[in-house]
């Protein structure tokens, strides 16, 4: 009784940190409860958020929610992709006024193919929507995301190798739990302006 008491309490409360971040309690917190065991992934999540939160405002949202798309596609789980390739869309929107070469179903179709066609796709979107300077680094995540035991070079291969590790767990959770694909997984969420714009754009 008190495990699960504790449990709510915990679910509870991640979502609704999550919800002053982004707008929406995530379905995925309730079944990373259920998995990691509360304290843990009480422990787990305050381990990894702010770290996530510095690559966030170091890389800027295109570069980070691209490499958690990357990440997600080759470990193959649909609710962190949907999750981060909206949140990718809605900034790429922001910032170019435009739309990304890829959409919901696109990203959806290369869930689960082998890394070798999710690499090809996703660099030639990359070039496509104008961004050279985001190859090199999903290039190098998809390397890492392969890679047994990931040697860090420099300051940005600790960020990814830190992004290939917390979407390992993240994506196991997804995987294994199958959670219904909600909101962007991001603050952009919150921009209803920014995303009625998107979907008028998406719908033409």
């Amino acid at each position: 009784m008190a495990a699960q008491v504790l449990a709510r309490a915990v679910t509870r409360l991640l979502e609704g940190v999550c919800t002053l971040l982004w707008g929406f309690p995530p379905r995925l917190i309730a079944p990373a409860v259920s998995q990691l065991g509360p304290r843990s992934a009480l422990s787990w999540f305050l381990g990894n958020m702010p770290r996530y939160e510095r690559t966030l405002a170091t890389f800027g949202p295109i570069r980070t929610h691209l490499l958690c798309v990357a990440i997600s596609l080759v470990n193959g789980c649909q609710y962190c992709t949907h999750g981060h390739a909206r949140a990718l869309e809605l900034a790429y929107l922001r910032e170019h006024e435009r739309l990304f070469p890829l959409d919901e179903l696109d990203f959806a179709r290369l869930c689960g193919l082998g890394p070798a066609a999710i690499r090809h796709d996703l660099v030639h979107a990359t070039r496509r929507a104008g961004l050279p300077d985001e190859v090199r680094y999903l290039e190098r995540t998809l390397t890492l995301v392969g890679a047994v035991r990931p040697g860090a070079t420099d300051e940005d291969d600790l960020r990814i190798i830190h992004l290939v590790r917390m979407f390992g767990v993240l994506n196991s959770v997804g995987i294994r739990h199958r959670p219904a694909p909600d909101e962007a997984h991001s603050p952009l969420n919150r921009d209803h302006l920014l995303k009625r714009r998107y979907s008028a754009l998406r719908a033409r």
